[in-house]
């Protein structure tokens, strides 16, 4: 069997990467030896994210207090990795915000801080990242959700930001692939232990309804989402750009009526 791409001293930039399923990318690629950065919004996430690096075996670990909706802040920690580390080989972009709220209750500032956090986040980041993106070689990978392409009750506001990054990773795929850079983005499912899923299914009741919606019979866990990146961000997927992956047991082959289903809608 051929061995795992190696990630040795790669440098590994990972927006959101302090908790949830972002964290648990930020380790997969700790574990193969990589350099590491983090960028959050909490200063007390980002030292604990960086201390868990370090113990998972990161070669060096960089860790940075920024709001993905502050280009400016984003793109001078995305500036400063490069300067310590050198070009970026492998940029992830996952923070987002979510909340469950009816389209009819949902306030034009409630919509909007998702929208400002998930899709104007996402373009901060890799807007940002682009001076510094090794070229060619990089890799992007976006953290989308089914709710890009499946609408789902009390879920406007994140369905709307949501087909809004998988549209900016097809287009980046589009123009950025001429410089050897290579976007694409992971769709995850539900995954368990995350602040979103707690969210989304509250009660014993609705994690079993959302459990039933998956024809693998099972919530996914951080490591399947890291696996795929990891997959996404090696040579093995060379001539592989413009692709949302989706990560998700199979719940998007359920279509709306899955999601409508698990929500109790």
């Amino acid at each position: 069997m051929r061995r795992m791409h190696s990630f040795s001293n790669a440098h590994v930039f990972v927006a959101g990467g302090t908790s949830g399923i972002n964290l648990g990318i930020a380790l997969a690629f700790a574990r193969q030896g990589a350099r590491v950065a983090v960028l959050s919004r909490s200063p007390d996430k980002v030292q604990a994210a960086t201390q868990a690096l370090r113990e998972a075996g990161a070669a060096d670990v960089a860790g940075f207090a920024a709001d993905v909706r502050d280009a400016a802040a984003v793109s001078q920690a995305l500036a400063d990795a490069a300067g310590k580390w050198g070009p970026i080989d492998v940029l992830v972009s996952g923070a987002a915000g979510n909340f469950v709220a009816a389209a009819g209750d949902l306030s034009p500032n409630g919509f909007k801080a998702v929208v400002d956090i998930d899709l104007l986040g996402t373009f901060h980041v890799v807007r940002g990242a682009w001076p510094h993106l090794r070229k060619p070689g990089a890799s992007i990978v976006n953290i989308t959700a089914p709710q890009a392409v499946l609408p789902m009750p009390m879920q406007v506001h994140v369905c709307a930001a949501k087909a809004g990054i998988d549209q900016l990773t097809r287009t980046l795929a589009l123009e950025w692939g001429s410089a050897g850079v290579r976007v694409n983005a992971v769709s995850p499912g539900p995954i368990e232990g995350t602040e979103g899923m707690a969210r989304l299914a509250p009660s014993p009741q609705a994690l079993k309804a959302w459990t039933r919606a998956v024809p693998l019979g099972r919530f996914g866990t951080p490591d399947d989402i890291a696996r795929a990146v990891l997959w996404m961000s090696s040579p093995d997927a060379s001539y592989v750009t413009g692709v949302v992956l989706p990560v998700d047991g199979g719940i998007q082959l359920g279509g709306s009526s899955a999601f409508t289903r698990a929500s109790g809608g």
